[in-house]
């Protein structure tokens, strides 16, 4: 008999970032208060649920997103790399419209490329990483559910890899937004169904900024 298995892939909840820049793996970048407000709001949308294991990226905004969930299930938080944010070569930079990382000739080279893409960690790499991870997630609960807390790039070409589609995309048209819950639904090992809900909406309409959140 196949067991059913539910791992919901969590986006962190927005983070303190006044210099507005592109944080990506930098570390010291830390949940705002209201990103902490986003996390508990995520935990409360899964406290019915039958949470077995809690995994997050190793960045302080995941693993703080993963707190009051693991808190709420009495269960230590894992570690899992393949969750990190992806590599990118503007890391640390302002790239927001009119910032000027774009409009610097300088900088041109580095966007020769969107398909794989030439500026950062390939979208294949990054879906690879996350398909193991998700199985990982999958196998340590197995009949029960899971929770992994990653970031909105990996979680968004995640899912794009397992629904078959092309990995480059326009990210203006992610479907991830803030402590956002990706839920994949196992039989054994084949996957069934995909959902997705946004336990913290009302949080991130308070933000003026949170839609475009650097870093992700």
């Amino acid at each position: 008999m196949t067991s059913s298995t539910v791992v919901h892939v969590l986006r962190h909840g927005e983070v303190h970032n006044p210099d507005k820049i592109l944080y990506g793996r930098l570390p010291g970048f830390r949940l705002s208060e209201l990103g902490g407000q986003m996390a508990k709001a995520a935990a409360q949308a899964l406290a019915d649920r039958d949470i077995a294991y809690v995994v997050a990226s190793p960045l302080e905004r995941a693993q703080e997103t993963a707190d009051p969930i693991a808190a709420q299930f009495g269960l230590p938080v894992a570690v899992d790399e393949r969750l990190i944010e992806s590599a990118n070569w503007f890391e640390g930079k302002r790239v927001s419209p009119g910032d000027g990382s774009f409009r610097d000739p300088r900088n041109w080279w580095v966007l020769r490329d969107p398909v794989t893409p030439s500026w950062g960690e390939p979208y294949k790499q990054i879906a690879e990483r996350m398909f193991g991870a998700l199985h990982a997630a999958r196998v340590a609960a197995e009949g029960r559910e899971a929770v992994c807390v990653s970031h909105q790039l990996p979680i968004w070409t995640l899912r794009r890899y397992v629904e078959r589609k092309r990995l480059w995309h326009d990210p203006r048209k992610r479907q991830c937004g803030l402590a956002s819950l990706t839920s994949f639904h196992f039989e054994g090992a084949k996957l069934v169904g995909i959902g997705y809900s946004e336990p913290a909406a009302h949080l991130v309409a308070m933000s003026p900024g949170a839609r475009t959140a650097k870093g992700a």
